[in-house]
């Protein structure tokens, strides 16, 4: 449960204008899609994948930390680790099962016999974008659990796109479309509070000591 109070109380301390681009980028950000990346080794990589996840407003990056334990490149995310939320799996089960869960259906991006080109992709149903590494690409597990294939129109003589530039090119195209249909793809009125409060809080220093005050005062 969201204090409103508490909430109230952080943007108090905000500017007018951050309150507002606050209000403005959430009116744009969804949960419809999200991304995963699996065990992408170069974390320069992710970290470009969360700049396009934050670009384009889908507010979830998921990702699968199997073989590779690193954190988040911040120098490459350029602060977008502040503004969307990561969820970390250990493995592809759990991962998919999440999602699926969630009412996600998963599709790789990668070419297979039954793919579906990126501008033919039905956008409609909430969808969980996979994406591997360049080299060895999605695991088999997650090809084997795939609900459809997603692969992105290439003319030229090479056959494969870096993560982070594939990546870049689908979330633009499917946010794009997604902003100019009729689906219900906005954040619900909880989860808009829920990242109000969350971004009030990670744009204010000190944020510790500040909470601890409000609540002593509230006691009182």
């Amino acid at each position: 449960m969201i204090d409103l109070d508490y909430l109230h109380f952080l943007e108090n301390i905000l500017t007018e204008n951050r309150k507002e681009r606050f209000q403005k980028v959430l009116q744009n950000r969804t949960k419809h899609f999200t991304i995963v990346v699996e065990d992408i080794f170069q974390m320069h990589n992710t970290s470009a994948v969360m700049r396009s996840c934050e670009v384009f407003g889908i507010q979830e990056l998921n990702v699968i930390e199997q073989r590779y334990g690193k954190s988040i490149d911040k120098e490459i995310a350029m602060g977008a680790q502040k503004w969307v939320d990561i969820n970390t799996f250990d493995n592809v089960s759990s991962c998919v099962d999440t999602l699926k869960a969630k009412g996600y259906q998963i599709i790789a991006a990668t070419p297979h016999e039954n793919d579906c080109l990126l501008d033919d992709f039905d956008i409609l149903k909430p969808s969980a974008i996979f994406f591997g590494t360049e080299r060895d690409g999605l695991s088999e597990e997650i090809l084997k659990r795939a609900d459809g294939f997603l692969k992105i129109p290439m003319v030229g003589f090479t056959e494969s796109l870096n993560i982070s530039v594939s990546a870049a090119i689908i979330i633009q195209n499917l946010t794009n479309r997604l902003r100019n249909s009729t689906i219900d793809w906005h954040l619900s009125e909880i989860e808009i509070l829920e990242k109000r409060l969350d971004w009030a809080s990670n744009s204010i220093k000190d944020i510790k000591r500040i909470e601890a005050r409000y609540y002593e005062d509230k006691i009182k």
